[in-house]
């Protein structure tokens, strides 16, 4: 929750703090830009809890939340640049500040081996796909228990849920696994866990929280509505 800054920054526009000019321009610059600074709050929450975590990405992560929905109670990350035989998935309880997981996740066999360089919102290409989405229901299918996922970007992952990317255990995510070929398992494009972590892991993030799926992609960094919006906009694309 914003704290007040409008006591600070008046005396500092008054000259009641010596030496206060540029803490002055920055407080008006955030009470200007109340979204900004909450993103920013949200950035600083992420990276003490995960510090092994890519600050760029949790940065990221930040801003795009804080656009959609700054009330979220939960939030996942996963960095596909890392490779799948490292940590790349990290579970957050916003309310209680807290890292919930750091947890290894699987890709697509479309998007690569060991590590994922390609991505898309294309039905049967196997692939990942970027950008934020929001957690739906959970059920039983052919993977078990499993979590549906919206996606919120169009042209980017607005086919999630016709292309049936879910979050679901698998065995091919294990350290076992890693050690016999080097890298994860890989998917027909869902973001799969440990068997062991599954129900755990997909309680605490279904029903309306949300996931942010990262790569460097140069594309949908320029494009994605929630990396650079205004919050009513981003709000109404994400309840579209």
């Amino acid at each position: 929750m914003l704290r007040s800054i409008l006591p600070a920054w008046l005396l500092c526009a008054a000259g009641l703090i010596p030496g206060a000019s540029a803490l002055a321009d920055t407080t008006l610059a955030q009470a200007l830009h109340p979204r900004v600074l909450e993103g920013e709050r949200l950035e600083q929450t992420l990276t003490r809890l995960a510090p092994d975590a890519s600050r760029e990405v949790l940065k990221l992560a930040a801003s795009a939340l804080s656009c959609a929905d700054p009330d979220a109670e939960r939030l996942a990350v996963i960095d596909y640049s890392l490779p799948s035989s490292e940590p790349r998935l990290w579970v957050f309880d916003l309310q209680r500040k807290a890292l919930l997981f750091e947890e290894l996740v699987s890709h697509g066999r479309g998007s690569g081996d060991a590590l994922a360089s390609r991505f898309s919102n294309t039905p049967e290409s196997h692939q990942s796909s970027l950008g934020l989405f929001r957690t739906m229901n959970t059920y039983y299918g052919r993977n078990g228990y499993s979590l549906r996922l919206e996606g919120l970007e169009p042209g980017v992952n607005h086919l999630a849920y016709e292309r049936a990317i879910v979050m679901h255990g698998a065995d091919y995510v294990s350290e076992s696994f890693i050690e016999q070929t080097g890298r994860l398992g890989r998917s027909l494009g869902c973001p799969a866990v440990r068997q062991e972590v599954t129900y755990p892991l997909i309680d605490s993030l279904k029903e309306e929280q949300y996931l942010f799926a990262y790569y460097p992609d140069p594309e949908w960094l320029a494009s994605s509505a929630y990396l650079d919006c205004d919050r009513d906009q981003g709000q109404q694309l994400a309840m579209q």
